[in-house]
Formats: structure tokens, sequence, C-alpha cells
């Protein structure tokens, strides 16, 4: 019997989607699901182009991200970028390693080096140099960039259209959406209800 699909759609200047990726893909573990990573590119307004009220909940939404990160453990450094990224190169970096089997490898890296301000993600050159760092070739990256990156990165943003997404991270299961980090134990709870936990032996392995 073939998994069930559940869906993540990410962006890698979100805090949020950090904090939700490694907890989303455990639950391949635990569940006879398959994650379906799926890149998103978040529209954010620049300062000067926010209410002082958006201000306030952007400040909030970083320290709120590091708040949640120091109460599990995780020791992530978590720092406002300078800019508004357009995230499409880092984006379409992921869809390559994907092909490469190393999407996670390369998404917690990117994720890291990101909040850092140690890696510019909407820059192309900048992201065919990590991926050289990674052992992957950065040729491949660049003819994969101006071909079917670009083509499938866009068929990705018209199905997220498709899946009512208005942020990240979602994940979607069975049509049904689950927004945020902190939604990922009610989403545990309705792959338990559906009858979907793997069997002890199948953890295990």
């Amino acid at each position: 019997m073939s998994c069930e699909v559940l869906k993540m759609y990410s962006d890698y200047k979100s805090p949020y989607a950090w904090l939700a990726f490694d907890p989303v893909f455990e639950l391949e573990k635990k569940f006879d699901i398959k994650v379906h990573w799926r890149p998103f590119q978040l529209r954010i307004k620049g300062s000067g182009q926010r209410s002082i009220y958006s201000e306030y909940k952007v400040k909030y939404s970083y320290m709120d991200a590091r708040r949640s990160a120091n109460e599990r453990g995780d020791k992530k450094i978590i720092r406002g970028p300078l800019k508004i990224f357009d995230t499409a190169p880092a984006l379409i970096g992921g869809l390559f390693a994907e092909k490469q089997g190393r999407l996670i490898e390369y998404s917690r890296l990117v994720y890291e080096l990101f909040f850092r301000r140690e890696l510019a993600v909407d820059e192309v050159d900048a992201v065919e140099r990590f991926i050289e760092s990674l052992g992957m070739s950065g040729a491949e990256f660049r003819s994969y960039f101006e071909g079917d990156g670009r083509r499938e990165y866009e068929e990705a943003q018209q199905e997220s259209q498709g899946d009512h997404i208005f942020g990240v991270p979602i994940c979607v299961f069975r049509g049904e959406q689950f927004w945020g980090n902190d939604r990922v134990p009610m989403l545990e709870r309705r792959l338990q209800e559906a009858g979907l936990p793997r069997s002890r032996e199948k953890q295990l392995a």
C-alpha cells in the first residue's frame, strides 16, 4: 500500500517554516505518509510600506520564533533580515537538491545560514557556490535554474493557489490546512485519527 502524501509549503525567509521543517519530516517515521515539500514565495511588504502595527507584528514574530526555539531546546540563531528577499534562487535550489536526494540537508543549512545573515538566498551565484560547497554540481544547478527549475518553481506557485496557500509553513493533508509550526501536534493527531501510524517494526527499521 502506498503512503499518503502530506504537502508542506515553505519559504526559507520564514523563521516559523524553519521551526516546522524537521518536525514535519519526522512524521514520516511515525506515520505511513510521504512529505511532499513545496516552495512558496512569501510576499512581504518592506519597511516603510507597512503600518506601525505591522512593524510591531514583525518584531514580535522574530521574538516569538526565538522563544519557541528556546523552549524546545533548539540552539537556533534567528536574526531579522535586513531587507525583503526574493528567495526564488534558494527555493529552486531546494527543488534541485530534492532531485539529488538531499533536500533535508540542503534546507537545514539554508535556514541556518540565512538567519545568521551568511547566505544571500536571492543571489543565484551565492546559491550556486553554496550548492558546490555541499558537493553537488554548481553547473548542473545553473542549467536547472535557467531551464526546468524556473518552470517547476512557477508550477509550485500555481499549485499553491489551488491549495489556497496564504503563508508558511502550511501543511495540507486530505485538503485540510495546518498553518504554523505550532499546529504540527494537531496535524499529528489528525494523522493518528486517520489510522496512519506506522507499525513498531517499521518505526524501528
